[in-house]
């Protein structure tokens, strides 16, 4: 059987659509969202309540994963982090506080408005060991085998070449590493059929964390 990959939106569009919405979540993270934010999202998808009292409200506010990547296994002092589409920096710093200063994190995102507060966090935790990139899901700009651990939040369901992701996820990954992914299931409305294309602010919609 041979797998197709054929997608059933306009990549370019949905982009932008992405950029606009997580422009908004960064600049205005308590404002109208069509999911929810910040430290009470945090607390419903179980992350420690110590951990997120331990991080100042800008690296929390503009919070928006729909699950909890460390629920799964905590990071190990010493690995190398790769968050895959990280946005404010939530989950990075949460990382790069349980791998430690002799560990690394990169943050990977595309909108710069998230890129610009979390590097602007990182800077005011002191973090050294946290870095973050300008880059695509499908083209993240890691060397192939850098990282112990890639961990993602809501972010593949809203790409559209999904394959790629991954493929690109155990590019990244050393031969031993291994990857946290948390991405909502609901399958947007539309995505098996012919009009999908023109329909890809339904990809956003269906991003809503429960």
């Amino acid at each position: 059987m041979t797998m197709t990959n054929e997608l059933l939106v306009d990549v370019d569009t949905l982009r932008t659509q992405v950029q606009d919405k997580y422009r908004d979540v960064a600049l205005d993270p308590h404002g109208a969202h069509h999911f929810h934010t910040g430290r009470a999202l945090a607390a419903r998808l179980g992350y420690e309540q110590a951990t997120v009292d331990s991080l100042p409200d800008r690296a929390v506010e503009s919070f928006a994963g729909v699950g909890n990547p460390f629920s799964l296994r905590p990071i190990e002092s010493g690995e190398r982090v790769v968050d895959v589409g990280s946005g404010a920096g939530f989950d990075s710093f949460i990382a790069a506080t349980q791998t430690g200063p002799t560990g690394s994190v990169v943050g990977i995102d595309m909108t710069a408005e998230m890129l610009a507060k979390s590097r602007a966090t990182a800077d005011l935790l002191g973090f050294a060991h946290v870095e973050f990139r300008e880059g695509l899901a499908e083209a993240m700009p890691v060397e192939t085998g850098w990282a112990d651990v890639v961990i993602s939040n809501g972010v593949i369901n809203l790409c559209a070449d999904k394959q790629a992701v991954f493929a690109e996820i155990f590019r990244v990954l050393r031969p031993v590493g291994r990857a946290a992914v948390r991405r909502h299931r609901q399958r947007p409305p539309g995505a098996n059929r012919g009009d999908a294309r023109r329909r890809s602010v339904d990809w956003l919609n269906c991003r809503r964390a429960a």
